[in-house]
Parts: C-alpha cells; structure tokens; sequence
C-alpha cells in the first residue's frame, strides 16, 4: 500500500517528498554524492528539517554543489557564505565543504569516481537493513565506522560516524526503509 511509510517521514509533506522520492534511492552520481556530503556535514547538530528547508540555498550557494568550482573557492566566496542567511552560518562547516570538495576530487582521480570509491564499501550493493520499527535503525555501525575513519585519513572533515551512516541512507548504500514502508521493496 502506497502511503504506508518510515514513521520518521510523516512530519511535513517536505520530509514526505524528501521520503518518497529520495531517501534511500542508490546514487550514482558524483554530483549528487557531492550535494549530500555537504548537507550531511552542515546537519551536525541540526534537524534535517532545517537542512531540507535550505537546500535550494545551498544549492545555490555551493554552485550547484560542483565540487571543481567549490574547491576552488577563496576568502572572498568564504566571506560571502558566511554572510548568506539561506545557508548555516558556521565557519567550520563552510571551511569544511571546500576542503572536502578538494579531498572528493582526490578520491575522484584515484577511484576514476566518488561512486566507484562509496559503492566499493558495500560490494556495489545496497546493503538491506530489515528495519522493522525505527528504533531498530542505528545511528552508526562498524560501516560507517570504517567510511569515517578513511575519509578522515583522506582529509575530509566533517565525516563522523553517525554523519556517514546518514550520508550512507540518503544515498541508497543501505536501505533503511522499515519494511512495511512502501519504498523498501524498491
């Protein structure tokens, strides 16, 4: 039945949306992998409401999260994001994005592709998780224990544990869907 979905979703028709055509899909797309290790990394300490809520922003902020142009980014576009409303305004964070648009690329010219790197965790399957209810979904597990401390060892920031388990079901890596949830079948 189609609207049965993950409890977590059911806040506002953005996290439904967000639900219904995102979350969870496999990705495979570099750009795409881009856009959500900076989302990811701005969530740390926030709701994903106010990340999804500042998304467009985002989007238009970190140039349609191409990482060749954010890597290139200087004191005068760090300036200009820290005073950007649309965005979250923290240093650390925007210093991180640029930084890891510099290390993406790194990983881009070792693997051939972001994809290729991420996907080579999870033997280019989506991992499935048999969530039955949401409090049978963790919040890190050795996986992303693993993905973090590599990233870390790469020179990535803002790549925690619980931060790459979220990056890895936003990106299809794991299905977490619970699975009476209409999306985990697919």
């Amino acid at each position: 039945m189609k609207d049965k979905r993950c409890p977590w979703c059911l806040g506002s028709p953005a996290y439904i949306a967000y639900h219904d055509r995102e979350w969870g899909r496999p990705v495979h797309d570099d750009r795409v992998f881009f856009e959500f290790l900076i989302l990811e990394g701005a969530q740390a300490g926030l709701s994903w409401s106010t990340i999804l809520a500042k998304r467009e922003n985002y989007r238009r902020a970190f140039d349609g999260f191409d990482p060749v142009k954010v890597a290139r980014y200087g004191a005068a576009k760090k300036a200009r994001l820290l005073g950007d409303a649309g965005i979250v305004r923290n240093r650390l964070k925007i210093e991180a994005a640029i930084v890891n648009a510099r290390c993406f690329l790194e990983v881009r010219r070792e693997h051939g592709s972001f994809a290729a790197y991420a996907w080579g965790f999870v033997g280019g399957k989506p991992l499935h998780g048999r969530r039955r209810r949401p409090a049978d979904v963790p919040a890190r597990t050795e996986l992303s224990d693993a993905i973090s401390n590599d990233l870390k060892r790469r020179g990535f920031k803002f790549v925690g544990t619980t931060i790459m388990y979220a990056f890895m079901q936003a990106t299809g890596m794991v299905n977490d869907h619970t699975v009476g949830c209409f999306r985990y079948r697919r």
